[in-house]
């Protein structure tokens, strides 16, 4: 059986985060059961990109503080490390932790910010899709991998959680070569995703579900309180937990989809349980999705080749500049796998050679370019 902590936590207050935290890992046996004192431990937040915690788009600090106090008292030592989306860099890096509050924790607790942005590659001899991969170096130095999640939709994998925020170990602009090497919305999340997940395979993942993202997410949703943190030693079992809590099918999530075709879990969850607090009091009903294509690739897919194709790159949803938001910081160029994007008097997506990875949207910080669905395909649906 796969425990699943959840409990009460209506917000960012210190106290009421550390005694959260504290009943969810009470109930699954206590950090000592997994954490060795004088351990090396690296804790992976979510740090998508330069924000600020009220925009609840990164994992907030207060959760990691509360966090990093824990490891502290057996004596560990500790790291702060991601991988963001765009370059990583020490400059980057730099913003990002500043902005998101990891610095103002790390000088307050005297744990060690990653700047090392070195990579290696390793392999993953289980994988089905992504055998090798350059993951950066503070995963490979460390005992233990501490996963502290938020609680977000995605464009493309239409949730992201435990597994998705793994994607973060692989270094730097080599995410964008992996979209690229697997545009397909199944491989990327389905396979990808969880060789990713499994070869990191964090001792513990913790979710910030306190206030999450709805709607265009992961950087361009709106926030949406849900008041609740969860802790699990499984990543899969987690997110199919967190499913329930935005009232999202899970046959509608890709890797979650993928546990449970590799075994991870359960397609009945009757192995995954949910212990704490009651979850029924923080389902939250109407908690937007984002609307992505996967609704006509399942009815497509049945389609021949010759339909399906020509079918499927029509209704596909793409990316559009909003050109009254756009500043032409050319973020978007940086991130773009397929390099289809170009600036020249304003920005401009050759929507012909895009692969539909929606990384320009996900990391366009003025949230500038929108998805946009053919009218087609809203017929059909």
């Amino acid at each position: 059986m796969k425990f699943v902590s959840i409990r009460k936590c209506d917000d960012y207050n210190y106290e009421n985060i550390k005694k959260s935290i504290e009943k969810n890992l009470e109930d699954i046996g206590g950090i000592e059961k997994y954490i060795n004192p004088n351990s090396k431990v690296l804790i992976k937040p979510n740090l998508l990109m330069k924000k600020i915690p009220e925009e609840a788009t990164t994992t907030h600090p207060t959760v990691v503080k509360v966090v990093c106090e824990m490891l502290l008292k057996l004596n560990c030592e500790i790291v702060i490390a991601d991988s963001p989306g765009g370059p990583y860099t020490t400059s980057a890096l730099k913003g990002i932790y500043k902005s998101t509050g990891m610095k103002d924790i790390a000088d307050e607790l005297g744990v060690t910010l990653n700047y090392d942005v070195s990579e290696v590659k390793v392999e993953n001899e289980s994988s089905k899709a992504l055998r090798f991969m350059d993951i950066i170096t503070p995963i490979k130095e460390v005992d233990h991998i501490i996963n502290i999640c938020k609680l977000k939709t995605h464009g493309m994998a239409t949730f992201t959680g435990g597994v998705k925020n793994l994607y973060g170990s692989i270094a730097g602009l080599k995410k964008a070569e992996i979209h690229y090497r697997f545009p397909s919305e199944e491989i990327f999340c389905e396979d990808v995703l969880l060789d990713i997940c499994s070869y990191v395979n964090p001792t513990l993942t913790i979710m910030d579900g306190i206030v999450g993202m709805e709607g265009e997410g992961p950087s361009a949703g709106s926030p949406r309180h849900i008041g609740t943190t969860l802790v699990s030693t499984s990543p899969y079992a987690l997110d199919s937990i967190a499913c329930k809590l935005i009232n999202l099918d899970i046959n509608n999530v890709p890797t979650v989809r993928g546990s449970i075709k590799r075994g991870y879990i359960k397609n009945d969850l009757s192995d995954v349980k949910a212990i704490g607090d009651d979850i029924s009091q923080f389902v939250v009903k109407d908690f937007k999705i984002p609307k992505t294509s996967k609704d006509f690739r399942l009815l497509s897919s049945t389609l021949p080749k010759f339909i399906h194709e020509p079918l499927t790159k029509l209704l596909t949803p793409k990316p559009v500049v909003s050109y009254n938001k756009c500043v032409k910081c050319k973020k978007c160029i940086e991130a773009c796998p397929a390099k289809v994007i170009s600036l020249n008097s304003k920005i401009e997506i050759d929507l012909s050679k895009c692969i539909r990875c929606f990384c320009c949207h996900e990391l366009c910080p003025k949230k500038a370019i929108d998805i946009k669905r053919s009218i087609v395909f809203k017929l059909i649906k």
